[in-house]
């Protein structure tokens, strides 16, 4: 201070009170949110940086609570996940993720009748025996093969073998027992990665060089006549739960969000055929749908599982990373559409307190010709700026996956399986907007391939 201070202020001077109360508070309120710069009266001019309280969720529960206020004002139910954005595979790549394709209805060539319900015991017969196989998971934000396994030497591995034996354990249950041996160190190969597609050609083992008894023990399930599973005679089937959790939401269970598999079958001439299981969670009262998982199977009949043969015939299944991925292109254009679907009857709780197998189906079918279009974007050359637009996978082997919410708020679950002979098998699964299954659907398509339609 300086001398001529002193003299004024005498030899002790005193600060005021109020500076005093300021300098004691700045340094205590230093990191502390402070509204308006006000706090218990004194107009302070602070400007302190927000500490977030990490031991605390009410701000995290007012965040969810406004974002689903959001969403009911804008309607309908969201999807995917905005975690990150990128793009959807490396240049000159094929296309692995796209938006929904548009359907339309060309020509109705029978209106939708009735039909009788399938034999629970004609499809039993049709999916008991002992079935190899090959597997694979695959990313459900960009289709891109996931690891399955990791070896001994902490390589990860993206392909599997499987053997799975099905049979009847009663007349009203079949089992199942799935082994698998995990191999496939490199990933998938492709046209653009010549060098990775040769060393897997020539590196991964045959099916038959491994004991697949003595592999892995994958899963171990039953299968009723449950609620939630439609099936048709060939063998096909659609699994999943009756209802999802949907309404509003408890906060006190902000921490649970239920977890659910859907599991669609197609069989594709009664001795090959496609499994693909849609893990899916469902969260803040089924407003938030999460695709966790996307695992895919294709097998193949040996034998019955009653009998043993000493030469069970050559295995002909490539590893899904050995094959080419669909182009949308091979499914756009006319398609021959027949139709099957199954209707649940749902009835009141007090007439459904004895029915322990769920609500009745009702099966209906129908043929048209429809026209399937391909969207105006794709994600095949521009930048995936929100996940929650990637509707379909285009996976390897002709195999398709989707799950889409429509304006409406329905959920379809969906499947498909394209062949080289223009055939495209699909299986879909829709749940409403109260979170109960609305319909089963089981298509064959055959692509219309002449230019002029014939005289009918």
């Amino acid at each position: 201070m300086k001398p001529q201070c002193l003299d004024a202020c005498g030899s002790n001077p005193t600060i005021p009170r109020l500076l005093s109360q300021r300098a004691k508070l700045i340094p205590l309120l230093a990191g502390v949110s402070i509204s308006g710069g006000k706090w218990r009266g004194l107009n302070l001019n602070l400007k302190a940086k927000r500490k977030e309280n990490i031991w605390s969720v009410d701000n995290e529960l007012a965040e969810k609570k406004a974002l689903r206020e959001k969403r009911r004002r804008d309607g309908g139910r969201r999807k995917g996940n905005n975690r990150s954005s990128g793009r959807r595979g490396k240049p000159n790549s094929p296309v692995l993720v796209s938006g929904p394709m548009l359907m339309e209805i060309e020509t109705v060539l029978q209106t939708q009748e009735p039909v009788i319900k399938p034999s629970w015991y004609t499809f039993t017969s049709s999916i008991s025996g002992i079935w190899k196989g090959v597997g694979a998971v695959f990313s459900p934000f960009t289709a891109e093969m996931e690891p399955v396994s990791v070896n001994n030497q902490r390589e990860n591995l993206y392909d599997c073998y499987t053997l799975s034996h099905v049979e009847k354990a009663s007349a009203n249950e079949v089992t199942r027992t799935t082994y698998r041996v995990a191999l496939n160190p490199f990933g998938e190969g492709s046209e653009s990665n010549s060098r990775v597609s040769d060393l897997a050609g020539s590196g991964l083992p045959a099916y038959e060089s491994f004991d697949l008894k003595e592999g892995e023990l994958l899963e171990e399930d039953g299968m009723v006549v449950e609620p939630g599973l439609v099936f048709f005679e060939d063998g096909s089937y659609s699994r999943g739960p009756v209802e999802l959790p949907v309404g509003e939401n408890d906060e006190s269970k902000y921490f649970l969000s239920p977890t659910f598999q859907f599991e669609q079958c197609l069989v594709k001439g009664c001795h090959k055929r496609l499994r693909i299981v849609h893990t899916i969670e469902f969260s803040e009262g089924g407003e938030n749908i999460e695709i966790m998982r996307v695992a895919v199977f294709e097998e193949q009949w040996v034998r019955p599982s009653n009998v043993d043969l000493a030469d069970e015939g050559t295995f002909d299944l490539k590893p899904f990373s050995q094959r080419k991925r669909t182009r949308p292109s091979e499914l756009t254009g006319s398609w021959k559409v027949f139709e099957m679907s199954a209707t649940p009857i749902f009835t009141t709780p007090d007439l459904d307190s004895s029915n322990t197998s769920g609500p009745s189906f009702v099966y209906f079918c129908t043929e048209s010709l429809k026209k399937r279009s391909w969207p105006e974007s794709s994600f095949e050359e521009q930048e995936l700026r929100d996940l929650q637009d990637v509707t379909i996978l285009w996976l390897p082997g002709g195999v398709t996956a989707y799950v889409d919410v429509d304006k409406e708020g329905v959920l379809c679950i969906g499947v498909g399986w394209y062949s080289d002979e223009g055939i495209n098998l699909v299986m879909e699964r829709d749940y409403g907007t109260d979170g109960k299954l609305r319909e089963v659907r089981w298509k064959s398509e055959v692509k219309r391939r002449w230019n002029n339609p014939p005289p009918m």
